[in-house]
């Protein structure tokens, strides 16, 4: 017996998480000075209302968001419950090259595996965050939904793990430059403007800066490129696109997507969590596809 869980960096929702049987852990963020747990503090996220928020911050100069790490405590609060019941834990979550939350998660699961000799703490890094990780996690969240092991679950993780690409721009650099979480991302800037940075997720769950496009239009385009080069069987796996309250980008992305795989193709839209949101600020997207290759 084992249960599954997920986190809101890899924009799983509550409806998602309990479509699959599986838990949700809450990542918070700090806005206007007060700290907020998604699907803690509210029921449901509106993410046109947030990012609205986040534009308005921008004009009037204010603080940007931030983000905090989740104490050991927090972590035993999730855990030990299913522990005192005699179940495994299996946790799926964003990479943990991207915060420091991970240290606190590794105090945690000692403690506890100490504590409850014969339990254990399995994780799962998707190496990625928001809607890469979400791909991911739907993925893992149908293996366990079909009653398979951990040790099945985690084999097979490994080969969707690799071949998940996710790609995007970011649209206002003010976040991005605060976050400090993407690897070349000041070099690739050079000063122009409308420049929007292309960044992407490898194998070593980090960020990396990989290329620019001036104005959305060109950046959108350069997405597409890749999901051409690099896509594996497009038609047969989901394509979700996620956006930081642009669905006017969306619509764009989506008509192009069609026109070159065709209508049915599998597309999924999902907002990007507040929290990723955060660091990401209004009208970035990104796009996850199955890939030859990150």
């Amino acid at each position: 017996m084992f249960t599954l869980f997920f986190d809101t960096d890899c924009d799983i929702t509550p409806s998602i998480a309990k479509e699959y049987g599986a838990k949700l852990i809450s990542m918070p963020y700090e806005i206007n000075g007060k700290e907020i747990r998604p699907y803690v503090d509210f029921e449901e996220f509106d993410d046109t209302a947030f990012y609205n928020e986040l534009r308005e911050i921008v004009a009037k100069g204010k603080k940007l968001p931030s983000t905090s790490a989740l104490s050991p405590i927090d972590y035993r609060n999730y855990f030990e419950p299913e522990f005192k019941e005699g179940k495994d834990i299996l946790y799926v979550h964003f990479s943990a090259a991207m915060s420091a939350t991970f240290n606190a998660l590794r105090l945690a699961k000692e403690e506890l595996e100490k504590e409850y000799p014969g339990r254990k703490i399995h994780l799962i890094d998707t190496k990625g965050i928001t809607l890469g990780s979400y791909a991911i996690c739907k993925q893992i969240g149908q293996l366990y939904k079909d009653g398979k092991t951990i040790d099945e679950i985690i084999e097979q993780s490994k080969y969707i793990i690799d071949h998940q690409a996710l790609y995007f721009f970011a649209d206002n650099l003010k976040f991005f430059a605060k976050s400090g979480r993407v690897t070349g991302f000041q070099a690739m800037m050079g000063g122009i403007i409308g420049i929007r940075p292309i960044i992407y997720i490898g194998d070593d769950g980090k960020m990396t800066s990989i290329g620019k496009a001036v104005g959305r239009t060109k950046a959108i385009n350069k997405l597409l490129e890749y999901v051409d080069n690099l896509g594996d069987n497009i038609k047969d796996h989901l394509v979700a696109i996620a956006h930081c309250g642009a669905p006017e980008l969306v619509e764009k992305v989506i008509i192009k997507l069609k026109e070159k795989y065709g209508e049915d193709l599998n597309v999924e839209v999902v907002p990007v969590n507040p929290t990723a949101g955060s660091h990401c600020g209004p009208d970035s997207l990104g796009i996850t596809f199955h890939a030859i290759h990150r």
